[in-house]
């Protein structure tokens, strides 16, 4: 399952996101938000954070306007390796190098198509397993 969530600045980009993977045949959980109105960041990246920590999502997607504060808060969460990508590439390298389990998009930073790209180069590149990027990701986590 993934997880995604969002806040108001990035409530577009997840509802098309959502419906991407759903596309896909992902099982999808919404964290929220579930309309346009203001509402606070936080809550979102870390109802998504805590669905993967927790093991209940395989993976999570946070969306705010830039994604650097939903990916900061989701951060926080032990066991969280959150990533801001705004093209494949890093997308890619994250997962490849970090293992990282949370995508974090900007809303606003990002088209719906360059995301699609994004979401799916993040969800079907897997870690690569290298010992040296083992041992750093055991370090991040001490």
């Amino acid at each position: 399952m993934i997880a995604i969530g969002s806040d108001h600045g990035g409530f577009d980009l997840k509802e098309a996101v959502k419906k991407h993977l759903m596309e896909r045949g992902f099982d999808v959980k919404d964290c929220g938000t579930y309309n346009k109105e203001s509402c606070d960041y936080p809550v979102f990246g870390k109802a998504v954070a805590n669905e993967v920590a927790s093991g209940k999502a395989e993976k999570g997607i946070v969306i705010c306007t830039t994604g650097i504060g939903i990916s900061i808060t989701a951060n926080k969460v032990k066991g969280i390796r959150c990533a801001l990508c705004s093209e494949p590439l890093s997308a890619k390298m994250t997962r490849l190098h970090n293992d990282a389990n949370v995508l974090a998009l900007g809303g606003k930073m990002v088209g719906e198509n360059l995301a699609f790209e994004i979401t799916d180069t993040f969800l079907d590149t897997p870690f690569s397993g290298e010992e040296k990027h083992s041992r750093r990701i055991a370090q991040i986590e001490e």
